[in-house]
Parts: C-alpha cells; structure tokens; sequence
C-alpha cells in the first residue's frame, strides 16, 4: 500500500469517527434541551395553578370587602333615618 493511499485512509477513518462523535454530542444536547422544555413546561403549569388560586382569593377577598361595605353602607342609611 502507498504512503499516499495510507494517508487518504487514515484521514478517512479519522472524519468518520470525528462524525460520528459529533452526531452523538449533538443527540446528548438536543436530548438535554427537549428535557429542559419539559421542566419548563412542568414550571409553568405550576406557575399557572398558582396564579389561578391567587386569582380565587382575590376574588372571594374582593367579595368578602363588597359585602362589609354594603353592610356597612345600609346600616349608616339605618341610623340617618
């Protein structure tokens, strides 16, 4: 076998194992970042059910405030008559 022959196989092989090791990083990333998306996704929907329920309490607060001021208007009207 020429030296020349050599060389363009062993430049062969080299990018051939260089490819691949490259495909694997970048199936190691893209599988990290789909995880990423799922925490974030999973984050979010509990970011969503919490303001859902602050959402809840600030309406039976605002509620609860109505009913006192309403109370509180119809006795003072009480007490002028």
């Amino acid at each position: 076998m020429s030296r020349s022959s050599r060389a363009v196989l062993a430049a062969s092989a080299l990018l051939s194992a260089a490819t691949v090791v490259a495909v694997h990083i970048q199936q190691r990333r893209e599988r990290e970042r789909l995880h990423d998306g799922v925490l974030r996704d999973l984050e979010r929907q509990h970011q969503k059910k919490e303001n859902i329920r602050l959402l809840e309490e600030q309406i039976a607060l605002t509620k609860q405030l109505v009913e006192e001021r309403d109370k509180g208007l119809m006795s003072k009207g009480s007490q002028e008559s």
